[in-house]
């Protein structure tokens, strides 16, 4: 993805295209993935990148907000920001750290809880948790 693109495809989100916020999309938005803030900081300084840590995670929070990405909550300390923004599946590896798709068609929920009285359904997602053998 080239750097006007992802200039407009910020923007089209409302996002301002500081010159942090371009380097950070440039590394997530460049295919579907799922990335940690910490392996997208990795990743940054590998390019040689300067952008503080502090600016990572709130760029991130911003471009969930915002729709850019989807946030995958895998515990109470480990989020992945996904690159595929539609409601979808995840298969969570616990030992290796890996969040990866679980195709559409192979995940089936044929009911569901009467929803709390006054809400609406937004969307449902499945996180399967594994191991390895």
């Amino acid at each position: 993805m080239s750097r006007s693109d992802i200039t407009r495809r910020l923007k089209r989100h409302g996002v301002a295209a500081t010159p942090q916020r371009v380097e950070i999309a440039k590394i997530l938005l460049d295919r579907p993935q799922h990335l940690s803030a910490d392996q997208i900081l990795e990743r940054l300084r590998q390019e040689g990148s300067a952008v503080s840590k502090a600016t990572v995670y709130n760029t991130m929070h911003l471009f969930a907000e915002k729709g850019l990405v989807r946030e995958v909550n895998v515990d109470p300390s480990r989020t992945f920001f996904d690159s595929t923004t539609r409601p979808h599946h995840h298969f969570f590896n616990i030992d290796t750290g890996e969040l990866s798709d679980i195709p559409d068609d192979h995940v089936g929920l044929q009911h569901l809880p009467l929803l709390p009285e006054g809400t609406d359904l937004d969307s449902v997602e499945v996180l399967v948790r594994v191991r390895n053998k």
